[in-house]
């Protein structure tokens, strides 16, 4: 008789265990735990971690241990005490690009060029290799814009070459600005304003700098 009950089962496919509200609660315990506050997270950094993962994500965003900023992306809210911490720009980006290549500018920048502009602006413009076109991650618009070349970091120079090939888009009198950017060009050293120009500048652009250069080659002569 034992013999036999061995035999049946070795042939009788076993059956699942059980999945007790006790063991979901386990589950659904380690992922937040581990969770690290101010962190923002994708839908598949839980994958490793849950077998039920959008059930687990609903519970965590429902308890308010998470916040969902947008499709499969996920904040860890921090507090301080002057209220809620909202995630930095830069952790938003390289979460939703799972990339950290990019190159984040506010066209608010330009204002301190000198160059007369003086617009405000509600959106960041993300450079980088993936993604074009406009998102909004949390209460933030970004506008993702793909270059094949941009810096690591922003500088006077760079500002004063994207300034220009974005000119057209700007609210601003295009004639002044191109009259006091000519005058400024002294304000700049001539080297790295001229990698800017060659390495970032749209054709208009790069004709542009060059014909102001040379009327002020003449002039100086």
């Amino acid at each position: 008789m034992k013999f036999k009950q061995k035999i049946m089962q070795k042939i009788l496919p076993k059956r699942p265990a059980r999945v007790t509200p006790e063991l979901r609660d386990s589950a659904l315990g380690r992922l937040r735990s581990q969770l690290k506050k101010g962190h923002v997270y994708r839908r598949e950094d839980f994958l490793s971690d849950s077998n039920a993962v959008d059930r687990h994500l609903k519970q965590l965003v429902v308890s308010g241990d998470l916040e969902k900023l947008a499709q499969g992306l996920y904040y860890a809210p921090r507090s301080s005490a002057f209220g809620r911490v909202p995630p930095k720009d830069e952790d938003l980006v390289a979460a939703f690009l799972k990339d950290e290549d990019f190159l984040l500018l506010s066209p608010n920048s330009y204002n301190a060029l000198g160059l007369g502009t003086t617009q405000l602006y509600n959106k960041t413009v993300v450079y980088n290799h993936k993604r074009h076109g406009a998102f909004k991650l949390g209460n933030r618009s970004f506008e993702f814009r793909m270059k094949p070349r941009f810096p690591k970091k922003v500088d006077k120079e760079f500002l004063f070459v994207d300034l220009l090939n974005n000119l057209d888009s700007l609210a601003e009198n295009k004639g002044d600005v191109l009259v006091n950017a000519e005058r400024q060009l002294s304000s700049f050293e001539p080297a790295k304003l001229g990698k800017s120009v060659a390495a970032y500048g749209a054709e208009n652009t790069k004709k542009r700098v060059l014909s102001w250069l040379r009327v002020s080659q003449r002039a100086s002569a």
